[in-house]
């Protein structure tokens, strides 16, 4: 068993859990909101450490990440559990359910798969990495020692003191930006400040960070409430690939799926703002390309999660030199 390195004593054999802003009070056996973490004789088990319940090689643009060495593939990894309770989840099967895989891989094992697998790096995503900590954080220290980078695909909820521990390991992140207050509130059980706060410490410790909004109708695809990321982004570094991605319905959830044309409307309304906006899950010709913000040459060309180079020579724009916002 593995003792989980963020909770305190919350009186009469119970203890608080101070991961994330849930603060989970556990009694004896209880398991925490996030299905990942558990009070066992008054110690907090990090229940999945080392249960790797997904494995499998990615294109880097599935995650998506568009600008970090797009057109190569990553050792993609998950575990069970989240901390936010989204009702249309597309991996609620392993994300809201307490399955407890019966293998195990240490954090060395995990390396030496991903050095056999030809990638050059290992992304913790499908599920939560961050309810993941312990597993993540000495996972990405080994895979560092290694020469290898670490990416994560989060929710962003997480307390500052566990994620300033993290963050000298994580190269690249993209945090899903879910809406305003009220929908994390009343739809997601979440925080947004914790996202947003999660955000502003990836971009100020130098990780290459991106940002993700699946648009739901009637849930979080206003103008009002799309502007208010978009605000966000923008005040931080509007060079921030921003992602917006089509909503399918799953889970029960009601709405339907977003309509092209909201898909259309959010990509001018925040193209005018920042200078990447990409359209996710929708076929268009649209938000798929990356150009350079100065001339509008073609940097990268994509088909599906396919990247080709086509544009950029020696790290700049190949045609009017502008040093490019990519990591190649």
């Amino acid at each position: 068993m593995k003792e989980a390195l963020f909770f305190e004593p919350a009186g009469e054999g119970k203890i608080r859990c101070t991961l994330c802003f849930h603060r989970c009070v556990l009694a004896e056996g209880d398991l925490g909101f996030c299905l990942a973490r558990r009070n066992v004789s008054g110690r907090l088990i990090a229940e999945t450490y080392g249960k790797v319940i997904s494995a499998h090689m990615d294109p880097i643009e599935k995650k998506p990440l568009y600008h970090f060495h797009p057109g190569t593939d990553v050792l993609s990894v998950a575990a069970p559990g989240c901390n936010l309770a989204c009702p249309f989840c597309q991996n609620a099967e392993i994300s809201r359910r307490p399955l407890r895989p019966r293998e195990s891989i240490d954090p060395d094992e995990l390396v030496a798969l991903t050095t056999r697998s030809g990638s050059a790096g290992i992304a913790y995503t499908y599920t939560e990495p961050l309810v993941w900590f312990e597993y993540v954080l000495e996972s990405a220290k080994a895979a560092h020692k290694a020469g290898l980078y670490n990416v994560i695909v989060s929710n962003g909820t997480i307390e500052e003191e566990p994620l300033k521990m993290l963050l000298p390991y994580i190269d690249a992140a993209n945090i899903d930006i879910k809406g305003d207050r009220d929908f994390y509130s009343k739809v997601l059980k979440g925080d947004l400040e914790s996202t947003l706060r999660t955000v502003r410490m990836l971009y100020r410790s130098g990780a290459f960070l991106e940002v993700t909004n699946l648009l739901i109708p009637d849930g979080n695809d206003s103008e009002e409430q799309i502007a208010e990321i978009v605000s966000f982004i923008e005040s931080l570094d509007p060079t921030i690939p921003f992602h917006i991605s089509r909503y399918y319905p799953h889970g029960g959830y009601p709405a339907p799926a977003t309509p092209v044309d909201t898909m259309l409307h959010a990509f001018e309304q925040a193209r005018s703002r920042l200078a990447y906006v990409y359209l996710g899950n929708v076929l268009l010709a649209e938000g798929l390309n990356t150009h350079c913000p100065s001339c509008g040459n073609l940097l990268v060309e994509r088909t599906g999660f396919q990247s080709r180079i086509t544009g950029i020579s020696a790290n700049r724009c190949s045609s009017c030199g502008r040093e490019v916002d990519l990591i190649l």
